[in-house]
């Protein structure tokens, strides 16, 4: 008589695929947190142009990763995990080798779409390989496990290969565990589940569109102006397509997100918090990273430090967390979560960028970590307790995206208040700062254009003009460039400091919301043990049993 718990053929082999898959992954999109004030420099590039290099990889992930669980259904997942490691192999080969930042967006893009397809392929393999409840809960908190010690290792791991050697070495190392990844995959067991689901063409095109317009339109309007035709045109195209988005999820037979979800109280909540509470977290980090990379020129590996205490309690408080959401009221989880997320941000909007240092981030970034612990698993566990089993993978997957879209539009709103801020304080005041530094006209007229064209983060990266003392001769030993007038950098460097502390406010004031709505929103929400009894069953193993709808991250 055959044993139905044996494990199955290739089994292991699987679950190590798919945990490295996913710990790849996250490197690959965690990377440039230590990074952005390293990338400033060396690209000398504005600050809409730094924000793209985090959200093109964010936003092509968000874009294609539910189309790529369909497609892994249809047609099998394992050459998916091949073809996602092969795409993080080609973005990180770009970014290596990017001598302008136009090529490094490309090659997170391409990477991006390449996380896309890693995220739900390898949860999806190894729910479908376990051989019963038990396993499956064991793999998926092993699978969780490798994802935040990705996210935790990969800012300090670019830190390292930085301040030894160079920012294009910890793309290197991406493109080698990348690679490692494709080979185990090899011996990984295929899997597929092809009934009932079919690719919704229209709407992926419509939410592609609409999530890129409206994303560009946020990061470049900070630049050129919000009343600026393209501008409005991003915008207008963003909010139409999305429109449209939701017309055809509403009608079509196979959505790619389940709009009726949000008729329920709970979820609909859960939903919002979701893209709310996610922003503050993302956030605060990219804003932590550009304070002290971008603007005070802190060393990649000490913000790499920083990283540890955000990342580390998400993975050490993983039992802590799993008992609170088992036995208490996520409303009180969830509440508290947020509260110390609004706590670490509105300290951060404190500090004074002529006076802080970046040891005193230590304790509101530690904040900011358990936070993030209480919050990420509670909501999806809000989600799939508060809709009847049968569609607890799909309410799974809707609030992964939701949750994922949170994250995409951290960088691009905080940097878009950012630097609309500092841009606008820059343009006031550099005519006075320009005629108090006694320039020259070919000097003057070069500093006016790098704060029209580049705004305060060009300005404040710029040690010189880049104008020769002598316009007649060549640059060189003989006839040096202009050092940077103090009341110039001053400026660029103080304005800076004002966007970015309104940026950590407004991070506060999304997760003070988040919490409020948590509180009041969630009354009467019960915790699993309770939600499981109600259905016979533990929730969280059944989810495993419809794996072919779960995006759980």
């Amino acid at each position: 008589m055959s044993n139905p718990t044996a494990r199955p053929p290739r089994y292991v082999a699987t679950l190590v695929a798919a945990c490295l898959a996913v710990m790849v992954a996250q490197v690959a999109y965690s990377l440039p947190g230590a990074l952005n004030g390293t990338f400033q420099q060396d690209f000398n590039i504005s600050g809409a142009e730094l924000t793209w290099i985090s959200a093109a990889f964010a936003t092509t992930m968000v874009v294609f990763e539910l189309t790529f669980g369909v497609l892994g259904d249809m047609f099998g997942r394992k050459r998916l995990l091949l073809g996602g490691a092969l795409l993080i192999v080609v973005g990180a080969a770009l970014c290596a080798s990017a001598q302008e930042v136009h090529l490094m967006w490309i090659g997170q893009a391409i990477a991006g779409i390449g996380a896309g397809a890693l995220y739900p392929i390898s949860l999806a393999m190894i729910a479908a390989a376990a051989p019963d409840a038990q396993a499956r809960a064991r793999a998926i908190a092993l699978w969780a496990g490798f994802l935040s010690l990705g996210a935790a290792l990969s800012p300090m791991m670019a830190a390292v290969l930085t301040e030894f050697g160079s920012w294009r070495w910890a793309f290197g190392a991406v493109i080698a565990a990348a690679l490692i990844s494709f080979v185990v995959s090899l011996g990984a067991q295929d899997s597929s589940s092809p009934e009932g689901r079919k690719l919704d063409l229209p709407g992926q095109a419509t939410l592609a569109v609409g999530l890129i317009a409206l994303l560009w339109a946020l990061t470049q309007g900070s630049e050129i102006g919000w009343g600026n035709t393209t501008i409005v045109v991003g915008f207008v195209i963003g909010v139409v397509s999305l429109a449209g988005f939701v017309v055809i999820e509403l009608r079509t037979e196979v959505p790619l997100l389940h709009l009726n979800l949000f008729a329920n109280r709970v979820y609909a909540i859960s939903g919002i918090t979701a893209v709310v509470g996610m922003f503050a977290f993302l956030g605060l980090c990219f804003s932590m990273s550009i304070w002290l990379g971008a603007v005070q020129h802190v060393s990649p590996l000490k913000i790499g430090v920083l990283f540890l205490f955000i990342q580390g309690p998400a993975f050490l408080l993983v039992p802590l967390v799993s008992r609170l959401i088992h036995s208490v009221s996520p409303r009180w989880v969830l509440t508290s979560g947020f509260a110390l997320i609004a706590i670490a941000g509105f300290i951060c909007s404190q500090f004074d960028v002529q006076t802080s240092t970046w040891t005193d981030f230590i304790v509101p970034m530690l904040l900011l970590g358990v936070g993030f612990a209480f919050t990420v698993a509670s909501i999806t566990a809000v989600a799939i307790n508060t809709v009847p089993l049968r569609l607890a993978g799909m309410a799974s997957a809707t609030t992964n995206l939701l949750r994922d879209f949170g994250f995409a539009l951290g960088p691009v709103l905080v940097a878009a208040i950012a630097n609309s801020v500092a841009n606008n304080e820059v343009r006031d005041g550099l005519g006075a700062a320009v005629g108090e530094s006694d320039l020259g006209q070919a000097h003057a007229g070069a500093v006016m254009g790098i704060g029209e064209q580049g705004g305060a983060m060009a300005l404040n990266s710029m040690p010189v003009i880049p104008v020769p003392t002598d316009p007649s001769l060549a640059p060189g030993p003989d006839n040096p460039m202009l050092a940077m007038p103090s009341a110039i950098s001053d400026l660029a460097f103080s304005s800076l400091g004002s966007g970015y502390s309104l940026a950590f406010l407004v991070c506060a004031l999304c997760a003070a919301a988040s919490g409020v709505l948590t509180l009041f929103g969630l009354f009467g929400s019960r915790p699993e043990s309770e939600a499981a009894v109600d259905l016979g069953t533990d929730v969280l193993h059944e989810i495993a049993n419809v794996a072919d709808d779960v995006n759980v991250r």
